[in-house]
């Protein structure tokens, strides 16, 4: 599943699947306990294809933050857990993204990243280049 279907909603636990629009927002599906809810228009989304992580020279979009984690973990959840301690994530996330500005991004969003990282690698969503070729065999049609 293509990152531009996964949202994040403020002040709701984890990530969203959206399902359906609706004429007042959208129903979305948590990737959590597979719930579905109805999104107002005047709630706070993030879609996760729009998220990028600052660096020193340029902003890498959250895809390819969750390629490098995938690549250095080998497909499998991350050896560390969002709830470890501030050293420890930005030690792994500096391993992750060598070049990250530390500056803008936070601990909080380096728990995040990584948290989201085990939710989408749970829910096996993390094909992003499965995605891409049948986008591109769809524009081809």
């Amino acid at each position: 599943m293509a990152l531009d279907k996964v949202l994040a909603i403020a002040g709701k636990p984890g990530l969203y699947k959206l399902v359906t629009q609706t004429r007042g927002g959208f129903i979305a599906e948590s990737l959590i306990d597979n719930r579905r809810m109805s999104v107002g228009i005047q709630q706070n989304v993030s879609i996760l294809s729009e998220i990028a992580i600052y660096t020193l020279t340029e902003e890498v979009p959250l895809k390819d933050v969750f390629n490098k984690i995938k690549d250095k973990e080998k497909g499998a959840t991350t050896t560390i857990s969002h709830k470890d301690s501030k050293d420890k994530l930005e030690e792994y996330f500096f391993e992750v993204l060598p070049d990250y500005d530390e500056e803008r991004v936070y601990v909080s969003d380096i728990k995040k990243v990584v948290q989201w990282y085990n939710m989408l690698q749970k829910n096996n969503m993390l094909d992003f280049e499965a995605d891409s070729k049948s986008e591109k065999s769809d524009e081809e049609e």
